[in-house]
């Protein structure tokens, strides 16, 4: 198998069952050839050897992956996040302490795919504090053996954990607590859906702000209606034909051949009727 091979055997692509089969295909080391390597790597910084000693582990990454697959989350991520867990105890790994490699790495890989789990099964994170991880963890294992606790099982739980009722109580609330989509869901013919999008203030509305220019524009209205009814017939004839006739106004030269008059008396009569109509628009 060439370096690339090796190199994207430490992240999952493709088939998942393709992968398992490839990562079982290298051999496991003996405890001299695991020595060696490991020497090389601490002593020399033998890359090569490095390689090696991850690459014989993998098959330990895939089983202890599997024991987190009851949290819903894709078993290719759990895996690559245990071959980082797995790629730092390698590199962390000292051959003079008289332990397995798999003894030792075993803690690097499980505190990855654990971090990766907080980060990634809820939103919200169920678990920030290092107790709070630990009390996650251990209740979730709880939990799969005696389901939903009764106040009894609450107190044993809490006593056999090492921490009070209240933290067990607040955790199982967290974990069985569902994330909620912060928008109306697209499906039409639900009812009585909850979103908290329709408790948000909407900033861009004032309510009272547009009920008072609706009651200004229709008594304003009002008002100029009748204004432009107290007018002389001609007078409301040049308002209407030079302000209110959206599709053909007229020109003050029409109105004067209309009328004979001069343009410079429409005018006047013009600028006469909209200082009465301005006057009639007062609050």
């Amino acid at each position: 198998m060439n370096t690339e091979t090796q190199t994207m055997m430490l992240v999952p692509q493709g088939s998942l069952e393709g992968y398992i089969r490839a990562a079982n295909e290298y051999p496991m080391l003996s405890a001299e050839e695991e020595k060696s390597l490991a020497e090389r790597l601490y002593y020399h910084e033998d890359v090569e050897a490095a390689k090696q000693l991850i690459l014989s582990h993998l098959r330990f990454v895939i089983h202890v992956a599997r024991g987190y697959s009851g949290y819903g989350l894709p078993q290719a991520d759990l895996i690559q996040e245990g071959n980082i867990g797995l790629m730092k105890a390698v590199k962390r790994f000292n051959p003079e302490v008289g332990v397995r490699l798999v003894s030792f790495a075993v803690h690097w890989i499980k505190a990855e795919i654990h971090e990766y789990v907080l980060r990634n099964w809820r939103i919200v994170k169920v678990a920030t504090t290092k107790a709070q991880r630990k009390l996650f963890f251990n209740l979730r294992k709880t939990k799969q053996r005696l389901g939903w606790f009764n106040e009894n099982e609450v107190n044993l739980v809490a006593e056999e954990l090492g921490v009070t009722a209240k933290d067990v109580i607040e955790m199982e609330s967290r974990m069985t607590g569902s994330d909620l989509a912060f928008d109306l869901p697209n499906e039409e013919g639900e009812e009585d859906v909850y979103s908290p999008s329709l408790y948000l203030e909407d900033k861009s509305s004032n309510f009272a702000s547009e009920l008072e220019n609706e009651n200004y524009e229709n008594q304003a209205t009002e008002q100029v209606a009748a204004a432009l009814a107290s007018l002389d017939a001609r007078s409301q004839d040049i308002i209407k034909a030079r302000w209110l006739d959206d599709n053909n106004k007229a020109t003050l030269h029409d109105l004067a051949a209309k009328y004979n008059i001069s343009a410079e008396r429409v005018r006047q009569l013009e600028n006469n009727a909209l200082k009465k109509l301005k006057n009639a628009v007062v609050f």
